[in-house]
């Protein structure tokens, strides 16, 4: 059996657009087998993640998940201050044996996207304005820099159900070349395999 992983993230955008980003990682034994967000609109806080882990790992009986992946919004913050909250956490989940890996999105998951340009133009039918798509992690503000894009080229609005089409077009391994946060999110995702082991990536 291939290894069970379960994604814990922000919001609807990113449970969307993941599992079609890692989709290729079925192929090395890796399935994403769950993406999990707060309920309501919560934010993705220390108290909220311990307690998505334990719902999904005393809630699994019979397949219990091989890794928890938490991926974090840097949000403007360097990758250390983004992840610093979550330190402590280790110690509030000795009971569960799963590994938990902590990975950031520089800024946010739409970094990513620019990371495979010549897909994403295609997706938009235009061209992707000044920014680097060489070095998507140093776009500014991307999520708003896509809502501009999506508005004046396709006159529509940004929302998860785009999210997902734009992921469900875009290369993996063409945006792991050219985004390192979006690389250490598949190395976590792929990697690791030693029980009750949390790292910061």
């Amino acid at each position: 059996m291939g290894k069970r992983v379960t994604l814990i993230v922000s919001g609807e955008t990113e449970r969307r657009a993941l599992p079609h980003l890692a989709s290729h990682l079925r192929n090395q034994g890796v399935s994403v087998t769950d993406v999990l967000i707060p309920p309501r609109n919560r934010a993705l806080r220390v108290g909220m993640v311990q307690s998505l882990i334990r719902a999904a790992w005393y809630g699994s009986f019979d397949s219990p998940p091989d890794k928890f992946v938490v991926l974090v919004d840097t949000d403007g913050k360097s990758p250390s201050e983004a992840l610093a909250p979550f330190r402590d956490l280790p110690g509030r989940l000795r009971d569960v044996t799963a590994m938990v890996l902590f990975v950031y999105a520089q800024w946010h998951l739409e970094a990513w996207y620019f990371g495979d340009a010549a897909n994403l133009r295609d997706y938009l039918g235009g061209a992707l304005g000044s920014v680097d798509t060489s070095k998507p992690d140093e776009i500014e503000n991307p999520k708003l820099h896509l809502r501009k894009l999506l508005s004046n080229q396709r006159g529509s609005v940004y929302t998860a159900r785009v999210s997902e089409e734009i992921a469900g077009k875009l290369d993996a391994q063409t945006i792991s070349q050219r985004s390192p946060s979006f690389r250490g999110f598949m190395d976590a995702v792929m990697n690791g395999d030693s029980a009750a082991d949390t790292r910061y990536v």
